[in-house]
């Protein structure tokens, strides 16, 4: 990779990091289309450093962040094109790492010194030129099923806040409305429940993305908006969701 394409691709995150998107009005997601492997450089792998960088921020930052994470994600740009058995590979002088993507292409990407040091090349087990790639930040599940409507609003306001601080929203009147539970379209027990005020509801299942703005296959969905259930009260799943994403107006 030469300087120029390096300082072309690092430009070209800069001015990709600062945009969101929301699908039908509410659903916080990345503006920006995504970068594939050969706009970003020469060749069909992508240079560590570069990744590093833009997922150093999140562990630099200093707001409230225990209910979220922030992982790199593949996304495949036509639904026709799987995540199914997709691999990160990082490869360096030393460090030769499979990396699993899993059901919304989202992959936790260890952050290496020797890796960065050395350069490493990440690269698709597939054609890279059928997917595009940038950080997600969604909201942690938790093993017991059982999440606190407080904790779920603070989650989604911890979102809205870093996405602000790294630009990806910049309208200061967005505002979290809700929280969506996204399960593989073949599950057959997705039950997600309100617990409070002595009884148990059923929240309605659809279908629909995990995010708005991939192209991965449909999900079964469960949104919880907070306006339409009382303020305190716990949310109970049946099964662990795939992902949680936080839904914005």
């Amino acid at each position: 990779m030469t300087n120029t394409h390096f300082l072309i691709f690092v430009a070209m995150l800069l001015a990709a990091g600062g945009s969101v998107a929301q699908s039908n009005g509410n659903e916080a997601v990345q503006r920006r289309p995504g970068l594939t492997v050969s706009e970003k450089q020469d060749g069909d792998w992508v240079s560590y450093r570069d990744v590093y960088r833009q997922m150093i921020r999140f562990e630099k930052y200093g707001k409230p962040k225990q209910f979220i994470q922030n992982n790199y994600q593949v996304l495949p740009k036509d639904k026709k094109v799987s995540v199914d058995d997709v691999r990160l590979m990082l490869n360096g002088k030393t460090i030769h790492l499979n990396l699993s993507v899993d059901a919304v292409g989202r992959v936790t990407l260890p952050l290496l010194k020797t890796a960065y040091d050395e350069n490493a090349e990440l690269s698709l087990n597939r054609k890279a030129d059928m997917y595009i790639f940038h950080p997600r930040v969604s909201i942690i599940t938790r093993a017991d099923g059982v999440y606190e409507a407080g904790d779920l609003q603070s989650a989604c306001e911890q979102v809205l806040s870093y996405l602000r601080y790294v630009g990806e929203i910049s309208s200061t009147e967005k505002k979290c409305i809700g929280v969506k539970f996204s399960y593989a379209k073949n599950a057959t027990d997705v039950a997600v429940k309100f617990r409070g005020g002595g009884g148990l509801a059923s929240l309605p299942v659809r279908e629909g993305g995990a995010f708005s703005d991939d192209a991965i296959g449909t999900f079964k969905t469960v949104d919880y908006r907070f306006s339409d259930w009382p303020e305190h009260g716990q949310i109970i799943t049946q099964r662990t969701p795939l992902a949680i994403a936080a839904l914005f107006d």
